[in-house]
This record gives structure tokens, C-alpha cells and sequence, in this order.
């Protein structure tokens, strides 16, 4: 299948790589043309890396290497893409800005659109949809190219086919599917949203300090720390994505933002994107 993704940040590539990956080719779309070369140099790197270590043939490589296109001009090539898919930021108003232009750009009655969002209503962005009935959500997980789960969030104007191409789809790039429900932050962020609001309010209390909890969540089985876990998805995504299930659950306070994570944000320390975040990594 012909692959477009829409936004070129950390999840778009991601999900570029393990398309080409798995033998479809992709359409890698961004505005911002720096964003763009960046994308295409994370995948150059990958494919590199893989070439290196024996992973794929000089002949893959080479087959890999032409299997994506990026571009910044979206009319051009929403009308060939059998999937469209949305990864972009957690904003309601730029996402249906999105949607609109994608739907005016020759976008066929049979492929289907969907949303990575992590924590945004599929049943509310489907509303506004030129066909509803192939509008899913396809949530992929941090790094994209290497974590196995996507969340599938059907509404209920989808098509049972559609739902049955999105599952073909994810397995066909090794991925293992699980079909959730459209509540606030589906299955894993909303579990997830306790493991990072506790830490935090156990560091504000100064009962521990975030590398000590680190290393006993760790020693517990967890691959990483909720520290560690922030700073490699990015405090301000993680600070959007909170404050977003806080406020779709009507402000429970088990859910509500920390003002420790809010300060990291306003610091600029994102995390590993920029530099520094809980931790430093220059």
C-alpha cells in the first residue's frame, strides 16, 4: 500500500521507517522544510544502521532508500495514499485544519484517514469528516519504528472493512494491534498518566528525587523510569497529553498536571530534543 503521513516530527518518520520497512512505500508530507530534511536524515541513518549491521542487503537499501517521498505540497499526492495518516500536534483546531485540507486535496472516497492523536476524541474528530464511514484512529507509540503496540479507536460511523484494512495494516509492519474504546487517552495513556503524575508528586514532596525513582521503577521490571520516559517522549507533548485527559475528565483529580512537569516546560527543558530535561544529556 502507498502510506502518507502528515507531519514529519518524531511519530511521522517513525512511522515512515517501518512502512518502507515492511515493503509499502510512503509519502512523508511537512510545511517545514527543515523539518522535513531532518526527517529524511533520521531514516538515511536507520537505514544505514541496518545496512551495517547486516540487517538488510545493499540491494534493500538501495529499494528502501527510494521508497519515500517527502514533500511539502499535499494536493499533489493525498489522491495516490491508501492511508492517510495524521501525526501532528495535540491540537483539536490544527488537526481539523489538517483534515479540511487533506479532504479539499483530492482525497479518494476509498482510502482511509486516520489520527494518531494520543488523547483527543476520534468520535469528535470524525464529525466534521467528508466520509465519516473511513475516518479511524491509528495511535502509535514512541519511538514508532521500534514499539510494537498500536491502539485502534473505531467510531461509530466506521466501516467494519476499514477497521479490517487498519488491522491488515498493522500487522503487515509487525505491529501488534489492540482495539480500544474512544475514552479519554484510550487504554495506555490514560494508564500511563498515573505512573508520571505519582513520580512527580513523590519528587515535589521531596520524599525521593527523580533518579532515585527512576532506578527503583526500573529494578521493579519497568524498561525506563518515568523520568527517563518524559524526557524521551518530550515534556511538552507528555504536558499536553495530561492536560488534555485532565480536562476530558472533567478535572478528576488523579489526572490533574503537575506543576513541577509545567515548570520543566516553561524552562524550555523538553527533554532529550533539546538537550535537557529532568536530566541533562549535552
Amino acid at each position: 500500500m502507498k502510506i502518507m503521513i502528515c507531519g514529519s516530527g518524531t511519530m511521522g518518520r517513525g512511522i515512515a521507517l517501518v512502512s518502507i520497512l515492511s515493503g509499502h512505500s510512503a509519502i512523508l508530507f511537512d510545511k517545514n522544510q527543515e523539518a522535513l530534511n531532518q526527517a529524511k536524515t533520521f531514516i538515511d541513518t536507520q537505514l544505514k544502521k541496518s545496512l551495517d549491521k547486516g540487517n538488510i542487503k545493499k540491494e534493500q537499501y538501495d529499494e528502501y532508500s527510494q521508497q519515500c517521498v517527502f514533500t511539502g505540497e499535499l494536493r499533489e499526492q493525498v489522491s495516490q495514499a491508501d492511508i492517510v495518516i495524521e501525526a501532528i500536534i495535540e491540537s483539536l483546531e490544527i488537526k481539523e485544519e489538517l483534515f479540511s485540507s487533506i479532504e479539499d486535496s483530492n482525497l479518494r472516497e476509498d482510502a482511509i484517514l486516520a489520527t494518531n492523536t494520543s488523547s483527543l476524541s476520534v468520535n469528535v474528530l470524525s464529525k466534521k469528516r467528508k466520509y465519516p464511514h473511513n475516518f479511524i484512529g491509528l495511535h502509535f507509540f514512541n519511538p514508532a519504528h521500534i514499539m510494537k503496540l498500536v491502539e485502534i479507536i473505531k467510531t461509530p460511523f466506521t466501516k467494519e472493512e476499514v477497521l479490517d484494512v487498519a488491522l491488515e495494516f498493522c500487522r503487515s509492519i509487525n505491529k501488534v494491534p489492540v482495539i480500544a474504546k474512544d475514552v479519554p487517552g484510550f487504554i495506555v495513556n490514560r494508564v500511563a498518566r498515573n505512573y508520571y503524575n505519582e513520580a512527580m508528586r513523590i519528587a515535589t514532596e521531596h520524599a525521593s528525587n527523580p533518579k532515585q525513582i527512576d532506578t527503583l521503577m526500573k529494578s521493579l521490571g519497568f524498561k525506563m523510569g518515568p523520568f527517563e520516559l518524559m524526557d524521551l517522549i518530550g515534556n511538552d507533548v507528555n504536558l499536553e497529553v495530561t492536560k488534555s485527559v485532565a480536562a476530558q475528565y472533567f478535572n478528576e483529580p488523579r489526572f490533574t498536571p503537575s506543576l513541577m512537569q509545567q515548570d520543566i516546560v516553561n524552562a524550555g527543558r523538553y527533554g532529550r530534543k533539546s538537550g535537557a530535561g529532568f536530566y541533562d544529556y549535552e
